[in-house]
């Protein structure tokens, strides 16, 4: 068996399991607020963390809300979005985290092993973040595997961020 269809022509990845909302841009203003806001943002940051990434063909800046997880003194998080392209490992990327801006250095999580290790890791420790991501859970109350991996198909990448 293969993966090549009768054409010859490789199968396209499927298509991203997580979906923006119709409203993503307000709800993301709305959070990026909480987020800047001292005392709302220790309510709003217990998950949330923003993450300020200059696109790399377009130069244009974008501030994103996203779920952390904390993982052995570090920051993971983790998208199937394009944002998350103009991450490279090595390089400082700004993050607001807390209501505090400040530096991270970036570790870019990309092959199967690493980003199906990491959805787990997110998975287990928020449920809105597997929901957000399709990801399901067996009757142990571990991420089924099949998801993880097909998050990971999808596009999915995963970011550990290590605070200056």
């Amino acid at each position: 068996m293969t993966d090549q269809p009768v054409t010859g022509r490789p199968m396209a990845a499927p298509a991203p399991r997580a979906q923006t909302l119709k409203a993503q841009n307000l709800v993301n203003r709305i959070v990026r607020g909480l987020l800047r806001t001292p005392l709302l943002s220790r309510l709003a940051g217990r998950r949330l963390v923003t993450v300020y990434v200059t696109g790399r063909k377009s130069g244009r800046r974008y501030a994103v809300p996203v779920a952390y997880t904390r993982h052995e003194g570090d920051l993971l998080i983790g998208s199937p979005f394009g944002w998350g392209r103009n991450l490279r490992t090595g390089e400082a990327v700004t993050i607001r985290l807390k209501g505090r801006r400040r530096l991270a250095d970036v570790l870019v999580l990309a092959d199967e092993r690493e980003v199906v290790d990491a959805y787990a890791v997110m998975a287990r420790d928020n449920h809105a973040f597997a929901k957000f991501n399709d990801i399901g859970f067996d009757q142990g109350g571990n991420p089924v595997p099949a998801d993880l991996r097909q998050a990971w198909a999808a596009g999915a990448r995963a970011f550990r961020l290590t605070p200056r």
